[in-house]
Protein backbone atom coordinates (compact mmCIF):
# COMPACT_ATOMS: atom_id res chain seq x y z
CA UNK A 1 0.00 0.00 0.00
CA UNK A 2 1.25 3.59 -0.61
CA UNK A 3 -0.50 5.84 2.27
CA UNK A 4 -0.26 3.75 4.59
CA UNK A 5 0.36 -0.16 6.00
CA UNK A 6 -1.64 -2.76 5.78
CA UNK A 7 -1.22 -3.66 9.35
CA UNK A 8 -1.44 -0.38 10.72
CA UNK A 9 -4.42 0.48 9.06
CA UNK A 10 -5.94 -2.57 10.38
CA UNK A 11 -5.58 -1.62 13.73
CA UNK A 12 -6.41 1.86 13.27
CA UNK A 13 -9.21 0.52 12.31
CA UNK A 14 -9.98 -2.45 14.40
CA UNK A 15 -9.21 0.15 17.18
CA UNK A 16 -11.73 2.93 16.01
CA UNK A 17 -14.62 0.54 15.39
CA UNK A 18 -14.07 -2.03 18.62
CA UNK A 19 -17.74 -3.30 19.84
CA UNK A 20 -18.49 -2.60 23.48
CA UNK A 21 -19.95 -5.87 24.04
CA UNK A 22 -22.37 -8.29 22.20
CA UNK A 23 -25.42 -9.14 23.49
CA UNK A 24 -27.95 -11.90 22.65
CA UNK A 25 -31.04 -11.55 20.28
CA UNK A 26 -33.58 -8.90 21.61
CA UNK A 27 -36.53 -10.73 23.37
CA UNK A 28 -38.88 -8.43 22.05
CA UNK A 29 -38.43 -7.48 18.47
CA UNK A 30 -41.74 -6.64 17.54
CA UNK A 31 -42.36 -3.52 15.25
CA UNK A 32 -38.89 -3.37 13.65
CA UNK A 33 -39.05 -4.13 9.79
CA UNK A 34 -37.84 -4.65 6.61
CA UNK A 35 -36.84 -0.75 6.19
CA UNK A 36 -35.71 -0.10 9.63
CA UNK A 37 -31.86 1.22 9.62
CA UNK A 38 -29.31 -1.25 11.11
CA UNK A 39 -26.18 -0.63 11.70
CA UNK A 40 -23.85 -3.64 10.55
CA UNK A 41 -21.05 -4.26 13.38
CA UNK A 42 -17.89 -2.26 13.77
CA UNK A 43 -18.15 -1.07 10.01
CA UNK A 44 -20.49 1.66 11.45
CA UNK A 45 -22.58 1.77 7.89
CA UNK A 46 -26.08 1.78 8.49
CA UNK A 47 -28.17 -0.45 5.85
CA UNK A 48 -31.73 -0.98 5.57
CA UNK A 49 -32.38 -4.73 6.55
CA UNK A 50 -33.79 -5.70 3.17
CA UNK A 51 -31.32 -5.41 0.26
CA UNK A 52 -32.34 -5.09 -3.13
CA UNK A 53 -30.23 -8.47 -4.62
CA UNK A 54 -29.12 -7.98 -8.76
CA UNK A 55 -27.27 -11.52 -8.93
CA UNK A 56 -30.40 -13.88 -9.72
CA UNK A 57 -28.73 -16.32 -11.49
CA UNK A 58 -25.51 -14.18 -11.67
CA UNK A 59 -27.41 -10.98 -12.62
CA UNK A 60 -29.36 -12.74 -15.57
CA UNK A 61 -32.53 -12.75 -13.90
CA UNK A 62 -32.11 -8.81 -13.55
CA UNK A 63 -30.61 -8.14 -17.11
CA UNK A 64 -33.25 -10.05 -18.97
CA UNK A 65 -35.60 -7.61 -17.35
CA UNK A 66 -34.03 -4.72 -19.64
CA UNK A 67 -33.20 -1.44 -18.75
CA UNK A 68 -36.22 0.42 -18.59
CA UNK A 69 -38.06 -2.23 -16.57
CA UNK A 70 -35.19 -2.68 -14.29
CA UNK A 71 -35.29 1.32 -13.77
CA UNK A 72 -38.99 0.87 -12.52
CA UNK A 73 -38.31 -2.18 -9.92
CA UNK A 74 -35.32 -0.28 -8.14
CA UNK A 75 -37.53 3.08 -8.32
CA UNK A 76 -40.22 0.93 -6.78
CA UNK A 77 -38.21 -0.52 -4.05
CA UNK A 78 -36.45 2.70 -3.03
CA UNK A 79 -39.99 4.68 -3.03
CA UNK A 80 -41.44 1.72 -0.84
CA UNK A 81 -38.10 1.75 1.54
CA UNK A 82 -35.57 -0.64 0.34
CA UNK A 83 -32.72 1.46 0.33
CA UNK A 84 -29.58 -0.62 0.11
CA UNK A 85 -28.52 -2.47 -3.18
CA UNK A 86 -26.28 -4.77 -3.88
CA UNK A 87 -24.47 -6.14 -7.03
CA UNK A 88 -20.81 -7.25 -8.12
CA UNK A 89 -18.65 -7.29 -10.94
CA UNK A 90 -19.07 -11.31 -12.00
CA UNK A 91 -23.59 -10.06 -12.36
CA UNK A 92 -22.53 -8.97 -16.09
CA UNK A 93 -23.63 -5.58 -16.81
CA UNK A 94 -25.12 -4.87 -13.40
CA UNK A 95 -22.72 -1.77 -11.90
CA UNK A 96 -24.04 -0.29 -15.25
CA UNK A 97 -27.56 -1.09 -14.92
CA UNK A 98 -27.79 -0.26 -11.61
CA UNK A 99 -26.11 3.23 -11.90
CA UNK A 100 -28.31 4.50 -14.63
CA UNK A 101 -31.79 3.15 -12.31
CA UNK A 102 -30.05 5.00 -9.63
CA UNK A 103 -29.22 8.15 -11.06
CA UNK A 104 -30.68 11.21 -9.79
CA UNK A 105 -30.99 9.67 -6.93
CA UNK A 106 -29.49 11.39 -3.39
CA UNK A 107 -26.08 9.40 -2.75
CA UNK A 108 -26.81 9.61 0.98
CA UNK A 109 -30.02 8.30 0.54
CA UNK A 110 -29.23 4.56 -0.26
CA UNK A 111 -26.57 2.42 0.24
CA UNK A 112 -24.08 0.76 -2.36
CA UNK A 113 -22.36 -2.46 -2.39
CA UNK A 114 -20.06 -4.06 -4.54
CA UNK A 115 -18.14 -7.64 -4.96
CA UNK A 116 -15.00 -7.79 -6.39
CA UNK A 117 -13.58 -10.64 -8.18
CA UNK A 118 -10.00 -11.97 -6.51
CA UNK A 119 -8.33 -13.47 -9.37
CA UNK A 120 -6.40 -12.36 -13.01
CA UNK A 121 -3.30 -10.00 -12.93
CA UNK A 122 -5.26 -6.60 -12.51
CA UNK A 123 -4.31 -3.81 -10.11
CA UNK A 124 -7.29 -4.20 -7.77
CA UNK A 125 -7.46 0.43 -7.73
CA UNK A 126 -8.13 0.26 -11.19
CA UNK A 127 -11.13 -2.19 -11.03
CA UNK A 128 -12.53 -0.51 -8.19
CA UNK A 129 -12.23 2.92 -9.78
CA UNK A 130 -13.75 0.59 -13.20
CA UNK A 131 -16.50 -0.57 -11.21
CA UNK A 132 -17.36 3.03 -9.77
CA UNK A 133 -17.49 4.87 -13.08
CA UNK A 134 -19.96 2.45 -14.31
CA UNK A 135 -22.12 2.81 -11.19
CA UNK A 136 -21.93 6.40 -11.43
CA UNK A 137 -20.99 6.51 -8.21
CA UNK A 138 -17.57 8.24 -6.16
CA UNK A 139 -17.81 5.69 -3.35
CA UNK A 140 -19.00 2.39 -2.67
CA UNK A 141 -20.63 1.97 1.24
CA UNK A 142 -19.46 -2.04 1.30
CA UNK A 143 -16.70 -3.54 -1.08
CA UNK A 144 -16.65 -7.41 -0.39
CA UNK A 145 -14.14 -9.81 -1.51
CA UNK A 146 -16.33 -12.09 -4.08
CA UNK A 147 -16.59 -15.80 -3.74
CA UNK A 148 -14.06 -16.86 -1.65
CA UNK A 149 -14.32 -20.39 -1.47
CA UNK A 150 -11.10 -21.91 -0.08
CA UNK A 151 -9.70 -22.29 3.66
CA UNK A 152 -6.95 -20.31 2.42
CA UNK A 153 -9.04 -17.80 0.92
CA UNK A 154 -7.16 -15.39 3.65
CA UNK A 155 -3.77 -15.59 2.66
CA UNK A 156 -4.28 -16.18 -1.35
CA UNK A 157 -6.35 -12.50 -1.26
CA UNK A 158 -3.75 -10.46 0.10
CA UNK A 159 -3.20 -8.37 -2.89
CA UNK A 160 -7.13 -7.97 -2.94
CA UNK A 161 -7.47 -6.91 0.90
CA UNK A 162 -4.48 -4.24 -0.02
CA UNK A 163 -6.83 -2.81 -2.60
CA UNK A 164 -9.67 -2.94 -0.54
CA UNK A 165 -8.01 -1.07 2.09
CA UNK A 166 -6.61 1.83 -0.14
CA UNK A 167 -9.79 2.32 -1.57
CA UNK A 168 -10.62 3.22 1.89
CA UNK A 169 -8.06 5.46 2.47
CA UNK A 170 -8.92 6.90 -0.27
CA UNK A 171 -12.35 7.45 0.56
CA UNK A 172 -13.41 5.20 -2.43
CA UNK A 173 -14.83 2.77 -0.21
CA UNK A 174 -16.49 3.02 3.22
CA UNK A 175 -15.86 -0.50 5.01
CA UNK A 176 -14.93 -4.29 3.35
CA UNK A 177 -15.67 -7.86 4.13
CA UNK A 178 -16.10 -11.15 2.07
CA UNK A 179 -18.43 -13.21 0.79
CA UNK A 180 -18.09 -16.90 1.56
CA UNK A 181 -18.75 -20.33 0.20
CA UNK A 182 -18.18 -23.73 1.86
CA UNK A 183 -17.36 -24.64 5.45
CA UNK A 184 -13.53 -24.65 4.95
CA UNK A 185 -13.79 -20.57 3.96
CA UNK A 186 -16.72 -19.53 6.31
CA UNK A 187 -14.32 -21.51 8.97
CA UNK A 188 -11.87 -18.46 8.53
CA UNK A 189 -14.37 -15.75 9.09
CA UNK A 190 -14.57 -15.39 13.23
CA UNK A 191 -11.90 -13.89 14.11
CA UNK A 192 -10.63 -12.33 10.82
CA UNK A 193 -9.14 -8.62 11.46
CA UNK A 194 -9.38 -7.68 7.58
CA UNK A 195 -13.18 -8.37 8.10
CA UNK A 196 -15.45 -5.84 8.77
CA UNK A 197 -18.53 -7.46 7.30
CA UNK A 198 -19.10 -11.14 6.37
CA UNK A 199 -21.89 -12.27 3.55
CA UNK A 200 -22.98 -15.68 4.19
CA UNK A 201 -25.87 -18.04 3.08
CA UNK A 202 -28.77 -18.92 5.44
CA UNK A 203 -31.84 -20.49 5.30
CA UNK A 204 -33.85 -22.96 7.51
CA UNK A 205 -33.22 -25.85 5.04
CA UNK A 206 -29.72 -25.17 4.00
CA UNK A 207 -30.61 -25.44 0.52
CA UNK A 208 -27.63 -23.82 -1.47
CA UNK A 209 -26.02 -23.36 2.22
CA UNK A 210 -22.23 -23.82 2.93
CA UNK A 211 -21.10 -27.54 3.25
CA UNK A 212 -17.66 -29.28 3.48
CA UNK A 213 -17.72 -28.86 -0.40
CA UNK A 214 -18.50 -25.27 -1.85
CA UNK A 215 -19.88 -26.53 -4.56
CA UNK A 216 -22.50 -29.15 -3.35
CA UNK A 217 -25.78 -30.15 -5.03
CA UNK A 218 -26.76 -31.63 -0.93
CA UNK A 219 -27.89 -29.54 1.97
CA UNK A 220 -25.66 -27.49 3.64
CA UNK A 221 -24.28 -27.83 7.52
CA UNK A 222 -27.47 -25.17 9.11
CA UNK A 223 -26.34 -25.82 12.80
CA UNK A 224 -21.98 -25.11 11.71
CA UNK A 225 -23.77 -22.38 9.90
CA UNK A 226 -25.21 -20.77 12.28
CA UNK A 227 -22.32 -21.55 15.36
CA UNK A 228 -20.12 -19.18 12.69
CA UNK A 229 -22.85 -16.58 12.23
CA UNK A 230 -22.79 -15.72 15.66
CA UNK A 231 -19.55 -15.93 16.70
CA UNK A 232 -18.28 -13.42 13.88
CA UNK A 233 -21.37 -11.48 15.43
CA UNK A 234 -19.58 -11.49 18.92
CA UNK A 235 -16.40 -10.47 16.90
CA UNK A 236 -17.89 -7.42 16.22
CA UNK A 237 -18.94 -7.60 12.43
CA UNK A 238 -21.81 -6.89 11.03
CA UNK A 239 -23.59 -10.20 9.00
CA UNK A 240 -25.50 -9.80 5.79
CA UNK A 241 -26.83 -12.82 4.56
CA UNK A 242 -27.91 -14.53 0.98
CA UNK A 243 -29.61 -17.79 -0.41
CA UNK A 244 -32.94 -16.86 1.72
CA UNK A 245 -35.09 -18.32 -1.07
CA UNK A 246 -32.53 -20.94 -2.20
CA UNK A 247 -31.35 -19.65 -4.95
CA UNK A 248 -35.22 -19.72 -6.21
CA UNK A 249 -36.22 -23.33 -5.01
CA UNK A 250 -38.53 -21.82 -1.92
CA UNK A 251 -41.86 -22.16 -4.23
CA UNK A 252 -43.65 -22.05 -1.35
CA UNK A 253 -43.89 -19.14 0.59
CA UNK A 254 -44.50 -20.36 3.84
CA UNK A 255 -40.69 -21.81 3.28
CA UNK A 256 -39.47 -17.89 2.03
CA UNK A 257 -40.79 -16.87 5.34
CA UNK A 258 -39.69 -19.40 7.49
CA UNK A 259 -36.57 -18.36 5.63
CA UNK A 260 -36.41 -14.78 6.79
CA UNK A 261 -38.11 -15.94 10.34
CA UNK A 262 -34.86 -18.34 10.65
CA UNK A 263 -32.32 -16.24 9.51
CA UNK A 264 -33.06 -12.50 11.82
CA UNK A 265 -34.73 -14.62 14.78
CA UNK A 266 -32.70 -17.78 15.45
CA UNK A 267 -29.37 -17.00 13.70
CA UNK A 268 -29.21 -13.18 14.12
CA UNK A 269 -28.22 -11.99 11.26
CA UNK A 270 -28.52 -8.03 10.44
CA UNK A 271 -29.32 -7.81 6.97
CA UNK A 272 -30.34 -9.65 3.85
CA UNK A 273 -30.45 -9.28 0.11
CA UNK A 274 -33.20 -11.02 -2.11
CA UNK A 275 -33.23 -10.69 -6.12
CA UNK A 276 -36.41 -9.81 -7.78
CA UNK A 277 -37.87 -9.83 -11.17
CA UNK A 278 -41.15 -7.63 -10.22
CA UNK A 279 -42.59 -5.81 -7.96
CA UNK A 280 -44.55 -8.43 -6.47
CA UNK A 281 -41.81 -10.06 -4.99
CA UNK A 282 -40.40 -7.00 -3.29
CA UNK A 283 -44.04 -6.66 -1.50
CA UNK A 284 -43.14 -10.31 -0.30
CA UNK A 285 -40.21 -10.22 0.91
CA UNK A 286 -40.86 -6.42 2.44
CA UNK A 287 -44.10 -8.65 4.27
CA UNK A 288 -41.65 -11.46 4.72
CA UNK A 289 -39.31 -9.57 7.03
CA UNK A 290 -41.72 -7.54 8.76
CA UNK A 291 -43.48 -11.10 9.60
CA UNK A 292 -40.13 -12.26 10.67
CA UNK A 293 -40.30 -9.68 13.41
CA UNK A 294 -44.52 -9.76 14.21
Amino acid sequence: MSHCSRRNFLKTGLAAGALAGFGKLPLKAEGQKATDWVTLGKSGVKVTRLAFGTGSMSGKVQRDLGQDQFNRLVRYSYDNGVRFFETAESYGDMHRMLGIALKGIPRDSYRLMSKITTHGDVDPQAKIDELRKLAQTEYFDIMLLHWQHTSDWPAQSVKWQDGILEAQHKQAVVSRGASVHGLPALRQVPDNKFLQVAMIRMNHKGVRMDAEDYNTNGLGDVTEVVTHVKQTRADGMGIISMKLVGEGQFTNRDDRKAAMRFAFRNAGVDTVTVGYKNTAEIDEAIQNVNLAFA
